[in-house]
Protein backbone atom coordinates (compact mmCIF):
# COMPACT_ATOMS: atom_id res chain seq x y z
CA UNK A 1 0.00 0.00 0.00
CA UNK A 2 1.32 3.44 -0.92
CA UNK A 3 2.48 5.58 1.97
CA UNK A 4 -0.05 8.37 1.53
CA UNK A 5 -2.87 5.92 0.91
CA UNK A 6 -2.00 4.27 4.21
CA UNK A 7 -1.91 7.70 5.85
CA UNK A 8 -5.38 8.51 4.55
CA UNK A 9 -6.60 5.24 6.06
CA UNK A 10 -5.17 6.23 9.44
CA UNK A 11 -6.82 9.66 9.16
CA UNK A 12 -10.12 7.96 8.27
CA UNK A 13 -9.84 5.71 11.32
CA UNK A 14 -9.06 8.75 13.46
CA UNK A 15 -12.02 10.74 12.14
CA UNK A 16 -14.24 7.68 12.56
CA UNK A 17 -13.39 7.36 16.24
CA UNK A 18 -13.63 11.12 16.83
CA UNK A 19 -17.01 11.23 15.07
CA UNK A 20 -18.31 8.04 16.73
CA UNK A 21 -17.63 9.42 20.22
CA UNK A 22 -19.38 12.70 19.35
CA UNK A 23 -16.14 14.70 18.98
CA UNK A 24 -15.36 14.51 22.68
CA UNK A 25 -11.76 13.38 22.29
CA UNK A 26 -8.81 15.36 20.97
CA UNK A 27 -8.37 14.20 17.38
CA UNK A 28 -4.59 14.73 17.32
CA UNK A 29 -4.29 12.38 20.31
CA UNK A 30 -6.39 9.75 18.53
CA UNK A 31 -4.19 10.14 15.45
CA UNK A 32 -1.01 9.72 17.46
CA UNK A 33 -2.39 6.60 19.15
CA UNK A 34 -3.45 5.14 15.78
CA UNK A 35 -0.06 5.85 14.24
CA UNK A 36 1.73 4.20 17.14
CA UNK A 37 -0.58 1.18 17.11
CA UNK A 38 -0.97 0.52 13.39
CA UNK A 39 2.03 2.13 11.68
CA UNK A 40 4.84 2.81 14.15
CA UNK A 41 7.37 3.24 11.31
CA UNK A 42 5.19 5.62 9.28
CA UNK A 43 7.38 8.42 7.95
CA UNK A 44 4.86 10.98 6.66
CA UNK A 45 3.40 12.13 9.95
CA UNK A 46 3.24 15.74 8.78
CA UNK A 47 1.04 14.68 5.86
CA UNK A 48 -1.50 12.89 8.09
CA UNK A 49 -1.48 15.61 10.75
CA UNK A 50 -2.04 18.35 8.15
CA UNK A 51 -4.79 16.31 6.50
CA UNK A 52 -6.54 15.71 9.83
CA UNK A 53 -6.25 19.35 10.89
CA UNK A 54 -7.42 20.55 7.48
CA UNK A 55 -10.52 18.37 7.55
CA UNK A 56 -11.39 19.43 11.10
CA UNK A 57 -10.78 23.12 10.39
CA UNK A 58 -13.09 22.98 7.36
CA UNK A 59 -15.56 20.39 8.60
CA UNK A 60 -18.60 22.68 8.61
CA UNK A 61 -17.94 23.80 5.03
CA UNK A 62 -17.28 20.21 3.94
CA UNK A 63 -20.52 19.04 5.55
CA UNK A 64 -22.44 21.82 3.78
CA UNK A 65 -21.01 20.64 0.46
CA UNK A 66 -21.91 17.03 1.22
CA UNK A 67 -25.45 18.09 2.16
CA UNK A 68 -25.84 20.14 -1.02
CA UNK A 69 -24.38 17.39 -3.22
CA UNK A 70 -26.37 14.53 -1.68
CA UNK A 71 -29.55 16.17 -0.33
CA UNK A 72 -31.37 12.85 0.00
CA UNK A 73 -28.72 11.75 2.53
CA UNK A 74 -28.65 13.92 5.66
CA UNK A 75 -25.09 14.14 6.96
CA UNK A 76 -26.00 12.59 10.31
CA UNK A 77 -27.67 9.63 8.54
CA UNK A 78 -24.64 8.77 6.39
CA UNK A 79 -22.51 5.86 7.55
CA UNK A 80 -19.57 7.23 9.56
CA UNK A 81 -17.04 5.78 7.11
CA UNK A 82 -18.76 7.34 4.11
CA UNK A 83 -19.10 10.81 5.58
CA UNK A 84 -15.47 10.85 6.72
CA UNK A 85 -14.15 9.45 3.44
CA UNK A 86 -16.07 12.27 1.75
CA UNK A 87 -14.66 14.84 4.14
CA UNK A 88 -11.12 13.69 3.39
CA UNK A 89 -11.71 13.53 -0.36
CA UNK A 90 -13.46 16.89 -0.53
CA UNK A 91 -10.82 18.53 1.61
CA UNK A 92 -8.11 17.30 -0.74
CA UNK A 93 -10.16 18.21 -3.83
CA UNK A 94 -10.99 21.73 -2.66
CA UNK A 95 -8.17 22.81 -0.34
CA UNK A 96 -5.05 20.73 -0.97
CA UNK A 97 -2.23 21.87 -3.21
CA UNK A 98 -3.17 20.58 -6.66
CA UNK A 99 0.47 20.02 -7.47
CA UNK A 100 0.66 17.65 -4.52
CA UNK A 101 -2.81 16.10 -4.84
CA UNK A 102 -4.33 16.49 -8.31
CA UNK A 103 -8.15 16.52 -8.35
CA UNK A 104 -8.48 13.05 -9.87
CA UNK A 105 -6.14 11.65 -7.22
CA UNK A 106 -8.30 13.19 -4.48
CA UNK A 107 -11.38 11.58 -6.03
CA UNK A 108 -9.77 8.18 -6.57
CA UNK A 109 -8.31 8.08 -3.06
CA UNK A 110 -11.69 8.89 -1.49
CA UNK A 111 -13.30 6.12 -3.54
CA UNK A 112 -10.58 3.66 -2.46
CA UNK A 113 -11.09 4.59 1.21
CA UNK A 114 -14.80 3.93 0.82
CA UNK A 115 -14.25 0.60 -0.96
CA UNK A 116 -11.70 -0.54 1.62
CA UNK A 117 -13.46 0.55 4.80
CA UNK A 118 -17.09 1.16 3.84
CA UNK A 119 -20.07 -0.86 2.81
CA UNK A 120 -20.97 -2.55 -0.45
CA UNK A 121 -22.17 0.63 -2.19
CA UNK A 122 -19.87 3.13 -0.48
CA UNK A 123 -17.49 3.46 -3.41
CA UNK A 124 -20.31 4.25 -5.82
CA UNK A 125 -21.81 6.79 -3.44
CA UNK A 126 -18.48 8.55 -2.88
CA UNK A 127 -17.81 8.52 -6.61
CA UNK A 128 -21.17 10.18 -7.27
CA UNK A 129 -20.72 12.94 -4.70
CA UNK A 130 -17.10 13.61 -5.58
CA UNK A 131 -17.96 13.67 -9.29
CA UNK A 132 -20.74 16.17 -8.68
CA UNK A 133 -18.44 18.51 -6.76
CA UNK A 134 -15.67 18.08 -9.35
CA UNK A 135 -18.04 19.20 -12.11
CA UNK A 136 -19.34 22.08 -10.01
CA UNK A 137 -15.85 23.47 -9.49
CA UNK A 138 -15.25 23.47 -13.24
CA UNK A 139 -13.44 20.15 -13.80
CA UNK A 140 -10.00 21.57 -12.94
CA UNK A 141 -8.10 18.71 -14.62
CA UNK A 142 -9.75 19.64 -17.91
CA UNK A 143 -9.65 23.39 -17.31
CA UNK A 144 -6.42 24.12 -15.41
CA UNK A 145 -6.83 27.86 -15.98
CA UNK A 146 -9.86 27.74 -13.66
CA UNK A 147 -8.74 27.90 -10.08
CA UNK A 148 -10.65 27.46 -6.86
CA UNK A 149 -8.92 30.62 -5.65
CA UNK A 150 -10.26 32.90 -8.43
Amino acid sequence: MATRQLGRGIVLQTLYEWDFYKRKEIPEEILERNLEEFTPQYDEKDFVLNLLKGVIKNIDKLDEIITASAPEWPIDKLPIVDRNALRIGLYELLYADREEVPPRVAINEAIELAKTYGGHNSGKFINGVMGTVYREIGEPDKNPEKSRND
